[in-house]
């Protein structure tokens, strides 16, 4: 991986580039390791509520002059926020990399979050909570992490709630800044034509006057889960229905292994054991999917579909049916290789979109410390056998461990 290189300023922050010559368009990004989870009681959606005030305002710059200073170039700019982390990034034509790292340097550590831009965009964020609340497929992944992470900010919704979200202030979002700001938990991470050393200059220019700030932030493990089936009753024409339960952090040694079992079960190729058994074969769904989330403590899979309501029992006996037969035989050695090669070919082609792997580079470095090649991983991935998928089966795929929450017209 000669293409990239890492370098730590001063105080902290580190850098990452990864050179590609057959590209006209950087894409750069600042991450923090900085999440909702990271919130405390009454400061629910603080975390989501800075990315959005990051934009209205800053000691240079009004949120016209930020809107306008790549969109005129074609540019984008752009920001999300996870449980874990805060993130801001672009993409621009080559030319105007540095335009563009000044300017996230600009909005991420001197913002300065107006009093009148704050009431603004408190109003979008409710309207956004609402428009969410009315979507069933994304609405019920975020209530079920409350079933997922009882009493833990894990289980809480990035968004807030209404109360919490009506209540910030100015000075709520400064002290939630100074409390869990560390230069050494920042990651700037780049993709594009110009060589390392240029970047690191461009880097060096913009954040080495960044002071140096040490904060020992305590993330409490979540406590574990006790199965629990709720039923919600809404305005639905069908019924959502969300089961699973905790399992694998980042750094445990089976997370990959168990992630190719989610995959074979319902991952995003339509060939997974789900969506044939269930949407090709007999119709009940439109979609159905399995998905595995990691934290750095903890994490969660859990599968995801709607249908008619009668049909609710019958779709989950037969995704049991699926975990028995997955916990009763081994997988054949064709049948290993079918799903390895499979992955294999999904993350290649994830690869290929720089954004994404710009963004992954940042979040590796922070969660893992390293940042891992394809073939790498390809190593791992062979490494793993069919005894271990069954035993990740047989642990994790219990009907009886599961929590599950349904949507119900």
């Amino acid at each position: 991986m000669n293409s990239i290189q890492i370098k730590t300023l001063p105080n902290g922050i580190t850098l990452v580039h990864r050179q590609v010559m057959h590209t006209e368009i950087s894409h750069l990004g600042i991450m923090l390791d900085i999440g909702s989870r990271d919130e405390e009681k009454n400061e629910e959606g603080l975390a989501h509520f800075w990315e959005h005030l990051a934009f209205k305002g800053t000691e240079k710059k009004n949120n016209m002059q930020i809107i306008n200073r790549l969109e005129i170039i074609g540019g984008e700019l752009n920001a999300y926020t996870t449980k874990e982390k805060i993130c801001f990034h672009a993409s621009v034509l080559s030319p105007y990399f540095e335009r563009a790292l000044e300017l996230i340097t600009d909005i991420t550590f001197h913002s300065t979050f107006p009093a009148k831009e704050l009431e603004k965009e408190r109003s979008v964020i409710l309207e956004e909570m609402s428009m969410y609340y009315e979507a069933p497929e994304d609405a019920i992944q975020d209530d079920f992490d409350e079933l997922l992470f009882p009493n833990h900010s894990l289980g809480i919704n990035i968004l807030g709630t209404q109360d919490t979200v009506n209540s910030f202030k100015q000075s709520d979002l400064n002290a939630f800044i100074a409390r869990n700001m560390d230069t050494s938990r920042i990651v700037i991470s780049s993709i594009g034509k110009h060589p390392h050393d240029k970047v690191f200059k461009w880097a060096e220019k913009h954040l080495g006057h960044i002071p140096a700030q040490r904060n020992q932030v305590k993330r409490v493990q979540p406590p574990a889960m006790i199965p629990v089936e709720r039923i919600t009753k809404r305005g639905l024409n069908q019924s959502h229905v969300a089961l699973g339960q905790q399992s694998y952090a980042i750094k445990h040694p089976d997370r990959l292994a168990f992630f190719m079992l989610i995959n074979l079960l319902g991952g995003p190729s339509m060939n997974s054991l789900l969506n044939v058994s269930i949407r090709e074969k007999r119709g009940l769904v439109y979609s159905i999917e399995a998905n595995f989330t990691s934290y750095v403590d903890s994490g969660f899979w859990a599968i995801y579909f709607g249908t008619e309501s009668n049909q609710v029992a019958r779709s989950i006996k037969l995704i049991h049916k699926e975990f028995e037969k997955l916990q009763d035989r081994t997988l054949s050695p064709a049948q290993l290789l079918k799903i390895k090669s499979q992955l294999k070919g999904q993350m290649a082609m994830a690869e290929e979109s720089n954004l994404n792997f710009m963004l992954m580079m940042a979040k590796s470095l922070l969660d893992r410390e390293k940042i891992e090649t394809l073939e790498e991983i390809f190593e791992q991935i062979d490494l793993v056998s069919a005894e271990k998928m069954q035993q990740l089966a047989m642990e994790m795929l219990n009907p009886d461990e599961l929590s599950v929450l349904i949507f119900e017209p």
